[in-house]
């Protein structure tokens, strides 16, 4: 009876133990992600830019319908239709680091919409919450349902680590960052970071000025690549963590060269010249600095004088002609 009742102790811990590890690995968050990797890279790439992913795809003349609701940013055409243009790198749209500067728009993020099923967003790319949110006409299903599973499984709050002010990362493990660059982003960008250069808000510029101007795109396109760049590994499927990619961009930020620096000027140095004139050094040239002075004051005061002399007698000579 002992060794049964013994048994079936031991037995009960084993299925305890079994459900307590299946409860921590489903309630594990999103931000794991599950193994379709790759739909969720391509939604990302696809709220990136869907245009570039879809080249047979036409963007719309002129502005997004929605675009009207806003004054504050000036971007126009197609840029206008880009999910990340309203709802931000961070994600988090007019709450995020969109929330004021020439990027702003008041639109809401889309963090919060992690919590929804993937139906329920699909439903809303659909115009479901908002007619003029329709990009059905434009999307086929299999690339709504990507950008459903991205923004269900792959978003990330990153702001939690990031100054909103300095846009620099608050911590990291310079360590990891280094070892992640050097062997999985060197190949391409180089040890500097500028062996590769690429057009950002109208300029050319290489990877460490995009790791402080904007560590939020930096961040997504590390982690999910982007449609400019096919041959780019990407952190999700190398099995980085949300703190890697920090460590990495932390490493770019504080190692790398932005193109920002300010370059500090080497003083100028100045040779002294010997002195060829000026005040006298002792009391002989005194003296005779002051006879020079002298001899040029009164020569030019005869100068002067010989000249009034000669006006007078000029106008003397011009009267008597007249009278004779």
């Amino acid at each position: 009876m002992r060794k049964a009742i013994a048994f079936l102790s031991s037995l009960l811990v084993i299925i305890l133990a079994i459900l307590i590890i299946t409860h921590v690995d489903t309630s594990v968050s999103a931000r794991n992600y599950p193994q379709d990797n790759e739909s969720i890279a391509r939604g990302a790439q696809l709220y990136d830019d869907w245009s570039k992913i879809l080249p047979n795809v036409i963007v719309p003349n002129g502005n997004h319908l929605l675009w009207s609701r806003q004054t504050n940013n000036t971007r126009t055409g197609e840029d206008t239709w880009k999910c990340a243009t309203c709802h931000g790198w961070d994600y988090q749209g007019k709450d995020g680091a969109f929330k004021s500067g020439s990027n702003a728009t008041g639109f809401p993020g889309i963090l919060e919409k992690s919590k929804s099923t993937e139906t329920e967003i699909v439903a809303i790319l659909k115009g479901g919450n908002d007619p003029q949110h329709n990009f059905s006409s434009l999307l086929a299903d299999e690339d709504l349902s990507d950008i459903a599973a991205f923004i269900k499984n792959g978003l990330i709050d990153d702001n939690e680590f990031i100054d909103l002010i300095t846009r620099k990362v608050i911590s990291g493990n310079l360590d990891n960052g280094k070892s992640k660059y050097e062997g999985e982003c060197a190949t391409c960008h180089g040890l500097n970071g500028t062996d590769l250069v690429f057009r950002y808000e109208g300029s050319e510029i290489s990877l460490g000025t995009l790791a402080v101007q904007d560590p939020w795109r930096f961040l997504h396109r590390t982690r999910f690549g982007t449609a400019r760049a096919s041959d780019m590994p990407l952190g999700v499927n190398l099995g980085w963590t949300a703190q890697d990619g920090r460590d990495v961009l932390y490493y770019v930020q504080t190692n790398l060269p932005t193109g920002l620096e300010t370059t500090a000027s080497s003083p100028v140095e100045i040779t002294p010249i010997e002195n060829q004139g000026g005040p006298a050094r002792n009391l002989w040239t005194g003296i005779l600095t002051a006879f020079g002075a002298m001899g040029i004051s009164l020569g030019f005061a005869i100068l002067l004088g010989a000249v009034f002399i000669g006006i007078i007698l000029l106008i003397v000579w011009l009267i008597r002609s007249r009278q004779s």
